[in-house]
């Protein structure tokens, strides 16, 4: 499947757009973390001591919900402006170098030259574009050399400003975002002042350490890799910016812009599924699952992440056979093994849906003989999650099984769509978790899900990354003070209900 258009989609703006948390159809809103407005002020979940040895600046008013709405009412308009000034200055560019202008030229000489005066005037005028030409050959020799001097286009310049927003915006539901080492950072960051983002960035390290400045600057990842690739000297990448301004999903790497069909290269097994048989501690796990999130997650969490994956067969109170498909996420540990469940695995995953771990799991499906029909549901971790859309959204797997359900934890999901439009999608979010902000859409990001989808998202500040992207951390929340999410997932995939009557792992292999 191509990767996610990046073009300038129309948005309006709606209220579901405006929210920076979204808020589920159908129930009641319930923020999940502190009222900024609130007697805390805005530095309730600060860190102790963060600001220490930093000077504090003037006093900002208190943010209120309005706020962010507002903020990212103008991060929208401010980012459809810059795209549309990019195409201005693209549509100029090719007019200025095509044929036909030449022709035109030939015959008429005077209108010709001014004509060219005026564009050139309008591409690289301060007042104008501020040095806008982009497409073609000519356009991108420009914007090339545009780049190298440090001439900012109109439409950079509107883009950075929305991206700033943006991040504005995260600080009112992160107050971790406004502390002083944070703010020192993004603002290096939308300055394009990369020696002091390296100052900065090493300033919150040794403040925080590594585990807790990734997990304080997760909700802005995405828009702080963009503006790095918008601001830097190299033209190459850009494209991640402007994808993720646009509300897609990217296609090539923030840092030196290499495109993701590079990844089929690194990734190309055919896939392999064997039957397993699990271990002691597995099969203790095992015995005690039943049709609850909860137990989902706990079974995954024992599959591991070195290529096993489950496949249950359930004789359902309501007289049907179903299959439930378990699916884990990445191994760290290297950046590719003989399993799917590898770091260019995970990449692979989110910029393609036909992947060595999707071609491995329609295997699995067919050698253990799930009849064609039969209702499956997919539940995923991390990596997992992000297969069990890429199988979805397949049209092979959708035209041979009901899809009912996709429940996923962590994963990056929102770009992704299944093939079948009923398929009912679950998305459980743990804003701590930098993993699923890597799909483009942060909590402050001005695109929302489809409205058919539900998303649970909470703020736990329990663990920080990575281990806040474990399983372990997603169970600790659902049986914790999130039991009604646990309690509403499982109101959603009711018709699971009934007695295990298989519990097969299998082992997935790349070749």
């Amino acid at each position: 499947m191509a990767p996610q258009t990046t073009g300038n989609p129309t948005r309006q703006l709606s209220d579901a757009q405006r929210k920076s948390t979204p808020h589920i159809p159908g129930t009641p809103h319930t923020p999940d973390t502190p009222d900024a407005s609130g007697p805390a002020g805005a530095h309730a979940l600060d860190v102790p001591g963060i600001a220490d040895d930093v000077p504090a600046g003037p006093p900002r008013p208190a943010a209120t919900r309005t706020d962010t709405e507002l903020l990212i009412a103008a991060s929208v308009l401010l980012a459809d402006a810059a795209l549309a000034a990019r195409k201005a200055g693209a549509d100029l560019t090719g007019a200025l170098t095509e044929g036909r202008f030449a022709l035109q030229a030939l015959r008429r000489p005077t209108w010709a030259l001014g004509a060219a005066l005026s564009c050139v005037r309008a591409l690289t005028s301060p007042s104008g574009l501020g040095f806008g030409a982009n497409g073609g050959v000519i356009g991108e020799l420009a914007r090339v050399a545009g780049n190298v001097t440090r001439r900012r286009p109109a439409a950079v310049a509107m883009a950075v400003d929305a991206f700033a927003l943006r991040i504005e915006a995260a600080t009112v539901t992160h107050p971790n975002l406004d502390s002083a080492h944070a703010r020192r950072l993004t603002g290096a960051v939308v300055a394009g002042d990369r020696l002091e983002a390296l100052r900065a960035l090493h300033a919150l390290v040794e403040r925080l350490g590594v585990t807790r400045a990734l997990t304080t600057v997760s909700p802005v990842i995405m828009e702080l890799l963009a503006l790095t690739g918008l601001l830097d000297e190299n033209p190459v990448n850009d494209d991640f910016s402007w994808v993720t301004l646009a509300g897609g999903i990217p296609t090539t790497d923030p840092f030196l812009g290499l495109p993701s069909s590079l990844l089929k290269y690194l990734n190309p097994g055919p896939g392999r599924a064997e039957r397993a048989d699990p271990d002691p501690i597995l099969a203790k796990v095992l015995g005690t699952s039943r049709n609850d999130i909860v137990s989902y997650i706990n079974d995954i969490g024992a599959l591991g992440n070195h290529g096993l994956v489950l496949l249950r067969r359930v004789a359902c109170t309501d007289g049907a056979v179903r299959h439930v498909l378990l699916l884990p996420g990445t191994s760290f540990a290297l950046l590719s093994n003989s399993t799917p469940q590898d770091l260019v695995g995970a990449f692979d995953g989110c910029l393609r849906t036909d992947t060595t771990y999707t071609r491995a799991a329609k295997k699995l499906l067919r050698r253990a003989g799930v009849p064609a029909g039969s209702e499956l549901m997919l539940v995923g971790h991390s990596l997992g999650g992000l297969t069990a859309m890429n199988l979805a959204a397949d049209v092979d797997v959708a035209s041979e099984y009901r899809v009912t359900h996709v429940v996923t934890l962590g994963s990056p999901i929102d770009g992704k769509r299944p093939a079948d439009h009923t398929t009912r999608v679950v998305s459980l979010v743990n804003k701590h978790d930098v993993i699923p902000m890597l799909d483009g859409r942060g909590p402050a990001a001005p695109h929302d899900i489809p409205e058919g989808w539900v998303e649970l998202a909470w703020l736990d500040e329990s663990y920080d990354y990575p281990l806040s992207h474990a399983p372990q951390a997603y169970s600790d929340s659902l049986r914790g003070e999130l039991a009604r999410y646990r309690k509403q997932v499982n109101e959603l995939i009711r018709c699971y209900d009934g007695e295990i009557t298989a519990n097969q792992p299998y082992m997935l292999r790349d070749k």
